[in-house]
């Protein structure tokens, strides 16, 4: 079975985080005999055709040098609202997104089409669907479903494009929730992405009083409530903010002088997933203090280090984290509970081990790339024959 990928998110080279569950479902699905081929957007630097652990992306250019800024930047949706020149980059990167599947035909024919968000690749794929006669399965990871409910004509468009879809899958049940609540008669299936179990391990010295945090520094992701929380433990752990795409320390930084914690937080850039997991299994705990998270799939992957994670009970954490067992939840926005819940972590006599070795177990079964694979390529074998009737 041959499957094209449509992705506006993926690997810049062999170790880039971004996108990089999208590499990890087509190398895993090798071994269901399904051959993969990735269309993903053009950057400045990056090569047109590239080949990682024998899965080749091909890109696409869809605008000059100094408009494609759209894609890895982690801004897309906030270049879009305010700029009429990157709407303008958004309607080329669609039109060049299927224009470059057109051309790629020659030389791949696609069995299945793939699209990873339903925009721009969901929407690109109902083109391909009708254009190919091929099924097409969308899987949404979070910011998607989010932003088919900020307005009219998008949660119109949203509906339509998955209408039109063969199969829908959502890497948590909370998104499968959001998206029948959007366009109730769509059934999505519960399918997350695949993570190295190899690469995220247990393993090696583990600080006492060390938490870490990785994302951006945005309302979303929750870093207010953590300097907040900081501010007010009783402990008085170091952090380890690493910085996600589209974010700089400074947008912060005021705030953490104010409170009177900037002191102890420690700075790092986006990381290679190699180094991440360095942080993951060197840090006492992982806070997630993030809203609506589509999976949280930073959770899985400190617990698959045995990491401990405290986070709001929001999104998809709610499917990773087991309170008590494989972590600690509290109630989203609590600051004062979030400050306790790392208070009551950092005096346990283990530090968390038992909760991040439990958490280690529940993630194998879910993110295991051999389980992850069978699933997809199940979902892909249904497509076909139901596209086939």
């Amino acid at each position: 079975m041959k499957v094209l990928f449509l992705s506006h998110s993926y690997p810049r080279f062999p170790t880039d985080p971004v996108g990089s569950f999208v590499l990890r479902l087509a190398v895993a699905l090798r071994g269901q005999g399904v051959e993969t081929r990735v269309i993903a957007p053009g950057a400045p630097g990056l090569e047109t055709r590239e080949e990682y652990e024998g899965v080749v992306v091909e890109r696409f250019r869809y605008a000059p040098a100094r408009f494609e800024t759209l894609a890895y930047t982690g801004t897309m949706r906030d270049q879009v609202r305010g700029s009429w020149a990157a709407k303008a980059a958004m309607g080329s990167l669609v039109a060049a997104q299927f224009v470059k599947a057109l051309r790629l035909r020659r030389g791949f024919r696609a069995d299945l089409v793939h699209a990873h968000w339903w925009f721009p690749g969901g929407l690109v794929g109902t083109w391909l669907r009708r254009w190919w006669g091929v099924p097409l399965v969308i899987t949404m990871h979070g910011s998607d479903v989010r932003l088919a409910r900020g307005s009219g004509p998008v949660g119109r468009l949203f509906r339509r494009v998955l209408a039109r879809a063969d199969a829908v899958t959502t890497v948590s049940s909370w998104l499968a929730t959001e998206t029948r609540a959007i366009a109730p008669p769509v059934q999505p299936i519960v399918a997350p992405m695949p993570i190295q179990p190899d690469l995220f391990h247990p393993g090696g010295p583990r600080a006492r009083d060390t938490l870490l945090f990785v994302g951006k520094l945005n309302a979303q992701k929750g870093i207010e409530h953590l300097l907040r929380a900081l501010a007010v433990m009783r402990s008085r752990p170091t952090v380890e903010v690493v910085v996600g795409a589209g974010s700089v320390p400074a947008d912060v930084q005021a705030l953490a002088q104010s409170l009177g914690v900037a002191d102890r937080l420690r700075w790092f850039p986006l990381l290679s997933q190699a180094e991440l997991a360095d942080r993951y299994r060197a840090s006492t705990a992982l806070v997630m203090p993030a809203v609506e998270e589509g999976l949280g799939l930073v959770a899985a992957e400190a617990l698959l280090c045995e990491t401990p994670v405290v986070a709001f009970a929001s999104g998809g954490l709610t499917d990773l984290i087991a309170d008590g067992r494989t972590g600690m939840l509290v109630r989203p926005g609590d600051v004062a509970a979030l400050a306790r819940a790392l208070d009551d972590l950092l005096m346990h006599a283990d530090r968390g081990a038992a909760l991040g070795a439990a958490g280690r177990r529940a993630m194998l079964a879910i993110f295991a790339p051999d389980a992850v694979a069978t699933r997809y390529a199940g979902i892909y074998r249904d497509a076909l024959a139901a596209h086939a009737t």
